[in-house]
């Protein structure tokens, strides 16, 4: 038995390869991280005292407010309105793989290895990370 080969992302996980329903591309997903942390830094900036002029040694514990607003985001939105901000600004969202509702615990998990950063930049064929992998889910085009 040969292992079928891939055309296009996300063809072996029976989605199309374009359009509504496609596997969402690097550059959105880029995008959508970016407009994410950015709002994660200022809410971070605005609320919780974070300065991004601070040295290391005057910022203290203030300095991981934004990762830990950026993963507060992530674990909201992702079970509320399928995506995060950046996400569904950008028109993507986070679905099952199999279907159904995502749950509470996959977006824990997803995120806490998003925060890692190694998960997220580690792709399979289908342009899957293996946050994504690990958690049975999938970014896709709204």
């Amino acid at each position: 038995m040969t292992d079928a080969v891939n055309t296009y992302p996300g063809e072996r996980l029976g989605m199309p390869q374009t359009g509504t329903g496609s596997i969402a591309r690097p550059g959105r997903r880029i995008g959508a991280l970016l407009i994410d942390y950015l709002a994660a830094t200022i809410i971070a900036t605005g609320f919780l005292g974070y300065d991004q002029f601070a040295l290391p040694s005057e910022a203290g514990l203030t300095q991981f407010a934004p990762m830990a607003v950026f993963a507060v985001l992530q674990i909201l939105f992702i079970p509320t309105a399928g995506g995060s901000p950046g996400h569904r600004i950008l028109g993507m969202r986070i679905v099952r793989l199999g279907g159904g509702w995502v749950g509470l615990w996959r977006p824990i998990v997803r995120t806490l290895l998003l925060v890692v950063v190694i998960p997220a930049v580690i792709w399979d064929a289908d342009q899957r990370g293996l946050h994504d992998k690990a958690t049975d889910l999938v970014l896709i085009r709204a």
